[in-house]
């Protein structure tokens, strides 16, 4: 089983290394300040809907996290008041 994971996972990185080539970063992207899809969203205004749904899932995990941390405080109580 650990050869076949180890046999997966190099391929997966020859594959990775078989794509460096594909795009350059040159001086001239460096240079290049405009972002024509943040542009045009915030021209549009759906810029804001954007951050909004990224707000909404941020709340959403966190909400989720607190209530997960909850659950697991109250069965932690219990299982350590049942020992004696």
């Amino acid at each position: 089983m650990r050869r076949l994971i180890l046999l997966v996972l190099l391929f997966v990185s020859l594959s990775l290394e078989a794509q460096e080539d594909g795009f350059r970063v040159t001086e001239e992207s460096y240079n290049d300040q405009s972002v024509e899809m943040a542009d045009a969203m915030r021209a549009n205004g759906k810029i804001y809907v954007v951050v909004a749904v990224i707000g909404v899932i941020f709340a959403g995990i966190v909400i989720y996290t607190i209530s997960v941390d909850r659950k697991v405080r109250k069965l932690e109580k219990e299982v350590f008041e049942e020992k004696p």
